[in-house]
């Protein structure tokens, strides 16, 4: 089954990139986590070496410096560590349970990096600590529009969460247009999209802010690499019998239609969406802008890597 969904899948026609950084980032991230208490045992230790992030990192962030790769290997260290927690220990099927946790990782968030007072929740488990270690070192190197977009793209995945939480409570399935839109918040690409801009100066941001193309180009970037996922984790999630937040269970439910269907329908909809991609960058890259080509090569290099990532990933096996 997922050799019939990879092989309808178009490969993004990026070149494939991987920073020569990798092998110096990943023992550096595994430290990170283990020495913030993120691995609690030889189980998570397992799941963390299968997901392989510095991998990820040195893919989708290239041209990243060691420091600035680093800070993206370790935010999906910990976005691998939390939804771990959520999916595979239970934590995001019971909304009651989650939404204490999820209440004091907001309150890490409120601090922006700052120190954080004896005994609040930054000091209260690994993963908060880890979680305002991180906002620290994106208030340190960068400027405070990214810390503040950082924060609030990572208020909007954890609320995302708490909805998928209610949803698995009820036995819900969203509906198409429902799960396309939240699905670009239960992803956490959004953050991780700010520290790459981060790693290159802020350059995209700006671009973003001051072009409606550029952040419908963006958008569409966030969908391609969830919708990615959504097909190349399918098959594990099916035999762990996980529930319908994947974009295969939700075109198939709405359309009454096979699981093979619903496959075939969420690998089209991912090859349409990088026709369109294709199509609006080729018009922002028209202009012969230096600072657009910068923007619009980091977002390839997103697609691909994330694309090339996921084929080898043990997290999905």
């Amino acid at each position: 089954m997922r050799a019939f969904a990879l092989a309808s899948l178009t490969r993004p026609p990026f070149p494939e990139r991987v920073s020569a950084h990798v092998g110096q980032v990943g023992p550096e991230s595994t430290r990170w986590a283990t020495e913030l208490g993120l691995v609690g045992s030889p189980a998570t230790a397992r799941r963390l070496d299968r997901a392989n992030a510095a991998e990820l990192a040195g893919r989708t962030c290239p041209d990243a410096r060691p420091e600035q790769l680093r800070l993206l290997a370790d935010l999906f260290t910990w976005l691998f560590t939390f939804d771990d927690r959520c999916d595979d220990d239970g934590l995001g099927d019971d909304p009651a349970r989650l939404a204490p946790v999820v209440g004091q990782l907001l309150d890490v968030l409120d601090l922006r990096g700052g120190p954080a007072p004896p005994g609040s929740a930054a000091a209260a488990g690994p993963t908060a600590a880890a979680l305002h270690d991180l906002c620290r070192r994106v208030r340190a190197h960068g400027p405070p529009r990214l810390l503040l977009r950082f924060a609030a793209q990572m208020r909007d995945y954890l609320l995302a969460l708490l909805w998928e939480a209610a949803n698995r409570e009820r036995d819900r399935v969203p509906a198409v247009a429902e799960y396309l839109q939240m699905r670009r918040h239960t992803g956490g690409v959004r953050p991780s999209f700010t520290l790459t801009d981060l790693a290159y100066g802020g350059l995209a941001e700006a671009i973003c802010q001051a072009d409606l193309d550029a952040s419908h180009l963006d958008d569409l970037a966030t969908d391609l690499v969830c919708w990615c996922n959504d097909v190349f984790s399918y098959a594990k999630e099916r035999r762990q019998g996980r529930d319908g937040h994947n974009l295969i269970v939700v075109l198939a439910r709405e359309a009454g239609r096979e699981e093979r269907a619903g496959l075939l329908d969420a690998a089209h909809r991912f090859n349409a969406g990088l026709r369109a991609y294709l199509r609006l960058e080729s018009e922002l890259l028209a202009g012969g802008d230096p600072d657009t080509l910068r923007f619009v090569n980091a977002r390839r290099a997103w697609i691909r890597g994330s694309y090339d990532w996921s084929l080898g990933a043990g997290r999905y096996h």
